[in-house]
C-alpha cells in the first residue's frame, strides 16, 4: 500500500494529467486537493482527447473512486458539464465524489475576478478570470458558500442574503457592472445542488475509510510549485497551495499518511500569465517549442511562454515538496534541436547564485547561466524502453537528474498513454532504484 502525491515542479502545465492517469491504474482513490476550474489537463485515450478541469483523470478507470477534496473550489456548472461530457463519451462517472465542505465559485466571483484584473492595468497578474481568487478570498473571510449549502434551497437563500447584497454594491458602484438577481442565482445554484447531491460525501470519512482499508490513495495537485500562494513567484501566483504539503490541508490528512511525492516537470519550461521567467525564449526557438509541444492552455487557450529547462527552480521544487522521484514529460519536443541549453544557476547583481530568491524583485533581475548539451536530432516518439533512446537523450535525462538531485521514474514522449517509458514502479519500487546520475 502506498499513498502518493503528484505535484507540478514548475509553473503548472507540466503534463500532470497524463501522469496521474498513468498512476491511477494502481490507485484505488484519486483525490484532487486544491485549485478550481483555473486548472485543466488533457488526456488522450485511444486517440480521443478529453479535457478536464475539476474531475481527476482517475475517473477513466471504472474501479477508482475520484474525490474532489475540501481544499478545491468548485464551479458546479463546469463540474456538471464535465460529467455530461464523460457520459457522452461512454465513461461511467458514478465513482466521482465531491466533498460537502468544498467551497463554491459563484457568479459574482467570476465577475469580480475579471473586473479586478482589468483594474490592475499593467500590474495585472494574468488570472484566468474564472473566479478562483475571489472564491478563496470569501473562504478566508468566512463569507463563502460550500457545497453542502447548495443541498437545501431555504438554507442557501439564508446564506446568500448578505453576500449577494455586498457583492452587488461592489459590482455596481465600484466596477460599473449590472447587479445580479438574487432569486435567479439562488434558483440556479439550488438546481445544481439537486443534480450534484448523489456525489456529495463527507471527505474526511471517505479518505480515512480508504486509508484504514489499506487502499492506494493518489493525491493530485493542480497548477505547479512556482504558482503556490506561499512559496511561488508572488504576486504572480494562484490562490491556493499546489505544493505537496497542500495535500494534507486540502484533503484533510496528516503528513504521516503520505508515503511518496512524485514531481512532474517538462523537459523544458513554460509559463502562462504574467511574472518573471528567467529562461524565457523569444523568436523561432520559442515558436518551435510552442508548436511542437502544443503549448496552449487547456482552460483559457492562451499561448504559453516557453523557455529552456530551469534547474534552479527545479531544485527549489524538490526541496519545497520533498520530491522522491520525477516524471519528465515532452522529451520528444526537443527531438529536432541540435543543441539544448539548461539553466544551472542565475547571475544576480554580478554574483552567481544557485538558489531561488525569495524576493520577487531579485527574481526579476536574475539572468540564467546555461550549460549547453548536444541534441539528438532523431524522433523519440516510438521509444518504449530506456535503451531505445538516443545516447544523447539519455545523457540529457541524466544531466537533469543530477542537477535536480532526484532520480527520474517516468519519461513521457507524447500525449498518448502508450508513449511513456516507466523506468521503475514510481509507487511501489525502491526510492533510489531509478534513472539517476
Amino acid at each position: 500500500m502506498a499513498n502518493v502525491v503528484v505535484i507540478g515542479a514548475q509553473w503548472g502545465d507540466e503534463g500532470k494529467g497524463k501522469i496521474t492517469d498513468l498512476l491511477s491504474r494502481s490507485a484505488d482513490v484519486v483525490v484532487r486537493y486544491q485549485g478550481g476550474v483555473n486548472a485543466g489537463h488533457t488526456i488522450v485515450v485511444d486517440g480521443k482527447v478529453l479535457k478536464l478541469h475539476l474531475i481527476p483523470s482517475g475517473i477513466l478507470y471504472p474501479n477508482t473512486m475520484c474525490l474532489i477534496g475540501a481544499g478545491t473550489v468548485v464551479d458546479p456548472k463546469v463540474l456538471l458539464g464535465e460529467l455530461e461530457m464523460l457520459a457522452g463519451n461512454g465513461i461511467d462517472a458514478s465513482g466521482l465524489k465531491l466533498a460537502s465542505t468544498a467551497h463554491v465559485t459563484m457568479p459574482y466571483h467570476r465577475l469580480l475576478d475579471k473586473a479586478i484584473e482589468l483594474q490592475r492595468g499593467n500590474g495585472r497578474i494574468g488570472t484566468t478570470g474564472r473566479g478562483i481568487g475571489p472564491t478563496y478570498s470569501d473562504k478566508a473571510e468566512r463569507n463563502g458558500i460550500r457545497v453542502i449549502d447548495l443541498l437545501d434551497e431555504a438554507h442557501l437563500r439564508e446564506r446568500l442574503e448578505v453576500p449577494i447584497k455586498t457583492k452587488n454594491l461592489l459590482l455596481e458602484r465600484i466596477h460599473g457592472i449590472e447587479p445580479l438577481d438574487a432569486n435567479e442565482v439562488i434558483a440556479e445554484y439550488a438546481a445544481y445542488g439537486r443534480r450534484l447531491a448523489p456525489h456529495v460525501v463527507d471527505c474526511i470519512r471517505s479518505i480515512h475509510g480508504a486509508a484504514k482499508a489499506r487502499k492506494n490513495i493518489l493525491f493530485e495537485g493542480a497548477q505547479g510549485t512556482l504558482l503556490d500562494l506561499d512559496h511561488g513567484t508572488y504576486p504572480y501566483v494562484t490562490s491556493s497551495n499546489p505544493v505537496a504539503g497542500g495535500a494534507c490541508i486540502g484533503a484533510g490528512v496528516g503528513p504521516t499518511l503520505i508515503d511518496r511525492v512524485i514531481g512532474v516537470a517538462k523537459a523544458y519550461t513554460t509559463r502562462v500569465g504574467e511574472g518573471p521567467f528567467p529562461t524565457e525564449l523569444e523568436g523561432s526557438l520559442s515558436d518551435h517549442l510552442c508548436d511542437r509541444g502544443g503549448e496552449y492552455g487547456t482552460t483559457t487557450g492562451r499561448r504559453r511562454r516557453c523557455g529552456w529547462f530551469d534547474g534552479v527552480i527545479g531544485r527549489y521544487a524538490v526541496e519545497v515538496n520533498g520530491i522522491d522521484c520525477l516524471a519528465i514529460t515532452k522529451l520528444d519536443v526537443l527531438d529536432e534541436l541540435d543543441q539544448i541549453q539548461v539553466c544551472v544557476a542565475y547571475e544576480l547583481d554580478g554574483e552567481r547564485i544557485v538558489h531561488f530568491p525569495s524576493s520577487s524583485g531579485d527574481f526579476a533581475r536574475c539572468q540564467p547561466i546555461y550549460e549547453t548539451l548536444p541534441g539528438w536530432q532523431t524522433s523519440t516518439a516510438d521509444c518504449r524502453r530506456l535503451d531505445e533512446l538516443p545516447p544523447t537523450a539519455m545523457a540529457y535525462l541524466r544531466f537533469l537528474a543530477e542537477l535536480m538531485e532526484v532520480p527520474i521514474a517516468i519519461v513521457s514522449l507524447g500525449a498518448s498513454r502508450d508513449q511513456t517509458i516507466v523506468v521503475e514502479d514510481p509507487i511501489h519500487g525502491p526510492k533510489r532504484a531509478l534513472l539517476s546520475a
